[in-house]
């Protein structure tokens, strides 16, 4: 997507006074250099905000949250075991900061600690061994199967970092540059930020799949259940719940970070019962690999959506 289209954003709301929210949110992001999709949706009375909501955007590693559902399925309905021992060796896993990516020996750990470890610091090394038990292919198709047909699942994790170093070799600034440069002209060098070939989800589509996992709507019950205490243990609090700490509220999330991208995709719960979805997808022109104003943004969205949302 071009930025010229990326700075008028289409506006969705249930009323005058969301679509209002909407814009303030739209404007914060563009003042600071942000472009990208934003949807929050009541999970109970379906009413909602944001903007470029059919937009489909990579997912960087909130793709790990459909992966998981459909693994989760699998353990639920007997086909696969979540005690099953899984070797991963460091010296042909996948790149990544934290997690098995960051061992320097080879570990075993069951595949349902797996989910855990993909879901809970975002383990690159624990989806890819998950992907070598449930292939690409299989993933993209049960979610077609069940009526998610604007997340796309094409290819593992370790192939963003590959076609990255294909690019760029191991230039991070470069790679960077390309990305936020092809962002501008529609033209990808990193395949993987391609939307034709990423793995990719619409703030639309993904709001329905979390929409449909708290409401038990998807999947095997057991799935769902263990999908939404997984993603309540998530590390990263820095995005969604950056505004939202109150024993109160619970926030149960996933995020996404690639080069110029930062995602993150969760539900948030009060005790009052007013449930919220949310989904931002962001890209910048930022030249660095922590952005916190950025982050305190999807924060500050989340909660002016969370607090509209709630009457």
């Amino acid at each position: 997507m071009s930025r010229a289209r990326a700075n008028r954003p289409s506006c969705v709301a249930s009323d005058l006074a969301l679509l209002d929210v909407s814009e303030a949110i739209a404007a914060d992001w563009a003042a600071l250099g942000v472009h990208g999709s934003f949807l929050a949706r009541s999970i109970d009375t379906g009413e909602q905000l944001g903007f470029d909501v059919h937009d489909a955007i990579p997912l960087a590693s909130v793709v790990k949250v459909p992966l998981a559902l459909v693994v989760l399925h699998h353990i639920a309905t007997g086909t696969l075991d979540a005690a099953r021992p899984v070797t991963v060796d460091p010296a042909t896993g996948s790149v990544g900061p934290t997690g098995l990516a960051a061992f320097r020996h080879p570990a075993t750990v069951a595949v349902g600690d797996l989910v855990y470890l993909m879901l809970s610091v975002s383990d690159n090394a624990s989806g890819d061994a998950l992907f070598d038990l449930v292939p690409v292919e299989e993933v993209d198709v049960q979610l077609r199967t069940w009526g998610c047909t604007d997340v796309r699942v094409r290819h593992r994790l370790d192939h963003m970092y590959r076609c990255a170093a294909g690019a760029a070799g191991n230039d991070f600034s470069l790679a960077q540059e390309l990305a936020i440069r092809d962002d501008h002209t529609g033209r990808h060098t990193i395949e993987t930020l391609d939307p034709a070939h990423a793995n990719t989800g619409t703030a639309d589509a993904l709001v329905d799949l979390l929409q449909r996992v708290w409401r038990d709507d998807i999947a095997h019950p057991a799935a769902t259940a263990e999908l939404r205490r997984l993603m309540g243990l998530q590390v990263f609090t820095h995005r969604l719940a950056g505004e939202l700490r109150a024993d109160t509220l619970r926030v149960s999330g996933k995020t996404g970070t690639f080069l110029h991208l930062r995602h993150e995709i969760g539900v948030v719960e009060a005790e009052s019962g007013h449930r919220v979805a949310i989904a931002a997808l962001t890209r910048s022109d930022r030249r660095a690999n922590l952005a916190p104003d950025i982050d305190l943004a999807i924060g500050t969205a989340a909660r002016l959506a969370f607090e509209a949302l709630r009457r």
